[in-house]
């Protein structure tokens, strides 16, 4: 099987150190700058408002405006990285998995900062427990991207394990199983919009990732019986 997973809050709770990475941010980038502290909450609330979701609408490649594009906000992602900690020992299911023969994709947004989630991948020291690493939204749709998949590592069935449901309406295939790692920073938004989640077919919820191993059990069985009707 392919296993694709996203990262943030994923694979890591990149969330809780949101604050205090601009805090951090702030003292290295504008040391003169007063209230700290109330400005490292305010940017907290602009960034959560960007993880919004948008539901079936990632069919397009976005550029983020110049003001994100920025040394500051570069720091901003370097601190966060710092901070960040994995989630449920990620990385040993990753191992886990890769052992038992699955392919292991990190199959996430582009960050801000080109080429950002690929340092902040390594910076956790995750980067090469992947067979591949694919990034979408700017260079590739969400489309494009889940193409390049089935073009490399072709038609088998295809995990794909985010913490934002939102991204699977409208994507995948027949050969695809869309795994909910609820975490709750981002649960938040879906809990206002749970009826969503009847446009996406063949929909787990998990709140442990090492559920997941399990739930390919699973779908192992459920394919199975299905293939012998």
């Amino acid at each position: 099987m392919i296993i694709a997973f996203d990262f943030d809050g994923t694979l890591a709770d990149t969330y809780s150190c949101i604050e205090e990475a601009f805090r951090r941010a702030l003292e290295k980038r504008y040391r003169w700058l007063p209230f700290k502290g109330f400005w490292a909450k305010v940017l907290t609330k602009i960034e959560m408002y960007f993880e919004r979701p948008a539901f079936g609408r990632h069919k397009k490649k976005s550029e983020p405006p110049f003001f994100l594009r920025t040394k500051f906000m570069e720091t901003w992602f370097e601190e966060r990285a710092k901070l960040s900690k994995p989630l449920d020992d990620a990385p040993e299911l990753l191992k886990r998995l890769k052992e038992e023969g699955h392919t292991v994709i990190s199959f996430s947004a582009e960050d801000f900062i080109d080429g950002m989630k690929v340092k902040r991948l390594k910076a956790m020291g995750i980067y090469d427990l992947f067979d591949d690493v694919i990034v979408f939204g700017r260079d590739l749709t969400i489309d494009e991207a889940f193409k390049l998949v089935r073009e490399k590592y072709g038609n088998e069935v295809f995990i794909w394990v985010d913490d934002k449901p939102w991204r699977f309406i409208g994507h995948g295939d027949e050969n695809t199983e869309y795994v909910w790692y609820y975490f709750p920073s981002t649960a938040r938004f879906i809990e206002r919009n749970r009826e969503r989640l009847a446009l996406i077919p063949h929909l787990h919820v998990i709140r442990d990732l090492w559920s997941l191993l399990d739930m390919i059990e699973r779908v192992k069985q459920e394919r199975k019986e299905l293939s012998h009707r």
